[in-house]
């Protein structure tokens, strides 16, 4: 079971956590922040004036996020990578849909919604098949035990 690191409400208003209050917050180390930047997963919002990183509430979100798809879901990093672009290209056509713009447009976005979200649900379907036969298989393996001591006398 994954242990809920959703920040507190008191952690959240707080701005720009250097990375080992980060690190700390969502259970990771500070070199595995500094991976996750290096894969471009994630960018601290600010730099102190000596260049050191700091975090900000929604990089803290978008970090707890990375280790719930870890964790939770068993996504590995270039599953994580794609899964973050296909939020983050739902988060950009959700701020110009609420824009001023033709409606023709907003269909256009509505399209592309629909097709990022489409894809978004492949990885998760393809995950649970994944998990699901994983589950059948402990499934027989459990009858399969059960049988054997329904017929072996004690």
């Amino acid at each position: 079971m994954v242990a809920d690191r959703t920040p507190s409400p008191a952690t959240t208003a707080r701005q720009d956590l250097p990375i080992g209050k980060a690190a700390a917050l969502v259970g990771v180390s500070t070199r595995t922040l500094r991976y996750y930047e290096q894969l471009g997963m994630v960018q601290p919002s600010a730099r102190s004036s000596g260049g050191a990183r700091r975090y900000s509430a929604d990089d803290v979100a978008r970090l707890l996020r990375i280790r719930e798809l870890q964790s939770l879901m068993g996504f590995n990093l270039t599953d994580i990578q794609s899964i973050l672009g296909a939020e983050d290209r739902l988060q950009s056509l959700r701020e110009e849909f609420r824009a001023e713009i033709p409606s023709e447009r907003k269909r256009e976005i509505t399209l592309e919604a629909i097709r990022v979200t489409d894809g978004l649900r492949a990885q998760v379907a393809e995950k649970l098949e994944k998990v699901n036969a994983f589950l059948g298989a402990l499934d027989e393996k459990f009858e399969r035990y059960q049988a054997y001591l329904t017929q072996t006398p004690e």
